[in-house]
């Protein structure tokens, strides 16, 4: 769950979020009690500091055992067949696809004079690598996905173009997992160099200056039984050389002594130093490591060491280092330090904090680009390298931006803009004229402005203040209650800010209000924030998210009956806790690819780099706050709790669906009403990158159509 791969995990999942229209009863009964498949329970005993900790679903967590494929066969089975029964699920599948019918592209970039974006066209699967002269010439497609599987499901993770643009690395995956194949395409043919490498995972690529190979980071290959739950560790930093085989790349660095630490390579601009951010699972802190590449053999010398604080590389002028860093300054700035004479009272500070926080920033065009969140929506600033204020970019309104991209020098950018009725645009920004030209808007089928979007604050219960966005028809009569669906994040310092999606809008066009808190836990009000939601103080994050709720009920826009929940990932988490603490208030839950089981999650694949949110079970006092809010433990017979729909991905690698195996064989083994528990497991699909359209348009319609079935219970 690192930082990169959630920051894209988490845009795809905001497609997953959705309740049905309708969602009419805090205990949706069904009319018919479902018929559950049998699942076996085990006197499997932990104890852990003393307390006995009973695990009667362990079996489940073998993935290739006989039992769990019998499980999910038989669970998908009832699943699928009530979804098909509902004469909703048609009609909302078909609105969805008109809405998902439209082209949507990457940001642009420019190297060597060519210009490299991506593109899905209409209900294309996946996104399609393109490469231009010029941004008004048609594009000639350098690598498409669709054509590479029959079913839509290998995809393009991320690509990355040498200086020249002559070659590009392409990061591919299958099914959804976070294990890639990298491959090197050729532009002038545009066919593959022949260039293979595997078993690469969380990894950056930086192509040396003159192209003849680039530096990477991958795992030792796992056993193939257990590739998709081995513990991954002891990453090593390699150069591949073009035209060699990937046995014979050069090692740069490892560190035996520190199985968890984790490499990103990249290179400066002028091709002199590798800088290597030395991360330790999700701890935003990190060290920064470099190599002069300028002489031959030279040593790594560890520039940053303490790991006291986060270090983000921005760019440099000779020896002098540009980070972006939280260091004696939660809400993050600009520091400068001369390799040369590293001391730390030597360092300089270049832009100092301000009362929004920097979330990022680029050294393009001849300065820094600085991009902030204030009260969680985006705020863009210019800076000359001498840290004196330049401008502040006009933005559309009220939502995100992201790109900024380039060289030092220059002359122009690009970024995009989304909102939550916004579907994502596209701008070219010149230096020159210091103007911002639309490039690519998409048309979707819809009137933004019938929809506004509003940011309200609320009480958390111990008395912080909390933000929330509340989008949804202009026309909705005020003062009466409405269909809410409370989608939230809440860690590992992701921010969660607004943007559009195709499903979310499905579910305002027929009156749903779509309510996005900001709870701590996230990165939206810097560092502070996000630890006040972390470890010991992980409930706040929890408080937050139901005292959203409360709010909603208590201001009349919704009802306990008309609320559900949902989340992904660390989200699945949030939605598992809140439905347990407080399963009264909601009407209906969406945990997807959640992390259920708080007391094991570290012993499979990347699950130890959580350790530094959530604590860990190996700690008395943290296992005791884990154990408080653990999903899978917390669930208590006799309880009647909502309906619920659980998605899994069966090739999910990143938070293994044994855990939403495991939560939902005991909540159908304890729910004592006639709600359903239903858990709809996706085959070949992973934690939700790279998930192909036609899957995400099929999941978003089922994850509607079994709540707009249920009759009203008064």
């Amino acid at each position: 769950m690192s930082a990169n791969h959630l920051r894209s995990a988490v845009a795809i999942l905001g497609a997953l979020t959705l309740l049905a229209a309708g969602c009419h009863t805090s205990h949706v009964v069904n009319s018919s009690p479902l018929s559950y498949p049998a699942a076996a329970t085990t006197n499997t005993v932990d104890t852990y500091h003393g307390t006995q900790v009973a695990d009667p679903y362990r079996w489940l967590e073998d993935e290739n055992g006989e039992g769990t494929r019998a499980w999910v066969e038989a669970e998908n089975a009832v699943t699928f067949r009530y979804l098909e029964s509902l004469p909703e699920r048609e009609p909302l599948r078909r609105r969805l696809t008109e809405l998902y019918r439209y082209d949507r592209y990457g940001v642009p970039s420019r190297y060597g004079g060519r210009y490299f974006f991506t593109r899905v066209r209409g209900l294309e699967n996946q996104t399609v690598l393109l490469t231009a002269d010029s941004l008004e010439a048609e594009p000639v497609v350098l690598l498409d996905p669709n054509r590479l599987s029959t079913d839509g499901t290998v995809a393009l993770k991320s690509y990355v173009p040498n200086d020249a643009g002559t070659r590009v690395v392409c990061a591919l995956s299958v099914a959804g997992s976070d294990w890639e194949e990298w491959r090197v395409r050729d532009v002038a043919t545009g066919q593959d160099t022949g260039d293979v490498l595997q078993w690469v995972k969380f990894s950056s690529c930086a192509w040396a200056r003159d192209g003849s190979g680039f530096f990477y980071s991958r795992y030792d290959a796992p056993p193939e039984s257990a590739k998709l739950s081995k513990v991954n560790e002891y990453q090593k930093l390699y150069f591949h050389r073009l035209g060699k085989p990937q046995s014979d790349d050069t090692l740069v660095y490892e560190r035996k002594d520190h199985p968890k630490w984790g490499f990103a390579g990249e290179t400066t601009e002028d091709g002199r130093y590798l800088v290597i951010t030395v991360s330790e699972g999700t701890d935003t802190r990190n060290r920064v490591f470099y190599r002069d590449l300028s002489k031959p053999e030279s040593p790594v010398v560890e520039l940053l060491r303490d790991f006291d604080a986060s270090y983000n590389f921005i760019g440099n002028d000779g020896s002098v280092f540009y980070f972006l860093s939280d260091l004696d300054a939660p809400r993050s700035r600009i520091l400068a330090i001369d390799v040369t004479q590293p001391e730390r009272s030597r360092w300089r500070e270049v832009v100092p904090q301000s009362d929004a926080t920097l979330t990022s920033a680029g050294y393009v065009g001849g300065r820094f680009i600085a991009v902030y969140l204030r009260n969680a929506y985006s705020e863009v600033k210019f800076f000359g390298t001498d840290g004196k204020y330049q401008k502040t970019l006009e933005l559309p309104g009220i939502g995100t931006v992201s790109g900024f991209t380039g060289r030092q020098d220059s002359k122009e950018t690009f970024f995009a803009y989304t909102s939550f009725t916004t579907p994502t645009r596209l701008y070219r920004y010149d230096f020159a004229t210091g103007s911002s030209t639309l490039w690519k808007q998409p048309d979707v089928p819809f009137r933004p402005e019938d929809y506004e979007t509003r940011q309200v604050w609320f009480t958390s219960k111990d008395g912080t203040r909390v933000p929330m966005f509340i989008t949804g028809r202009r026309d909705l009569a005020p003062g009466k209650a409405h269909p809410a669906l409370l989608y939230a994040y809440g860690g590992f310092n992701i921010s969660i800010t607004p943007s559009f999606s195709p499903a979310n809008l499905l579910w305002m066009e027929q009156g749903g209000l779509y309510c996005v808190p900001n709870l701590r836990g996230g990165g939206e009000f810097g560092e502070e924030w996000h630890q006040a939601g972390t470890k010991l103080r992980k409930q706040n994050v929890f408080d937050d998210f139901i005292g959203a709720a409360e709010w909603l009920v208590k201001e009349r826009r919704t009802t306990p009956r008309q609320l559900a929940i949902a989340g992904g990932s660390n989200g699945g988490l949030l939605v598992g806790a809140a439905m347990t603490q407080r399963p009264e208030l909601f009407g209906a839950a969406l945990p997807a690819v959640g992390v259920m089981d708080m007391l094991r999650f570290h012993l499979f694949t990347i699950g130890w780099a959580w350790v530094s949110d959530y604590g860990s079970s190996a700690d008395p006092e943290q296992f005791r706050a884990l154990f408080a809010y653990s999903p899978y433990h917390n669930l208590k017979p006799g309880t009647c709790y909502p309906a619920t729909l659980v998605t899994t991905g069966d090739h999910d690698d990143r938070v293994v669906p044994a855990h939403s195996f495991k939560f939902a064989a005991r909540l159908q083994a304890v729910q004592s009403c006639s709600n359903p528990v239903l858990i709809r497991i996706e085959t070949r699909a992973g934690h939700g990158a790279g998930k192909p359209t036609s899957k995400i348009i099929e999941e978003s319609s089922d994850r509607i159509s079994p709540i707009a079935s249920q009759p009203v219970v008064e």
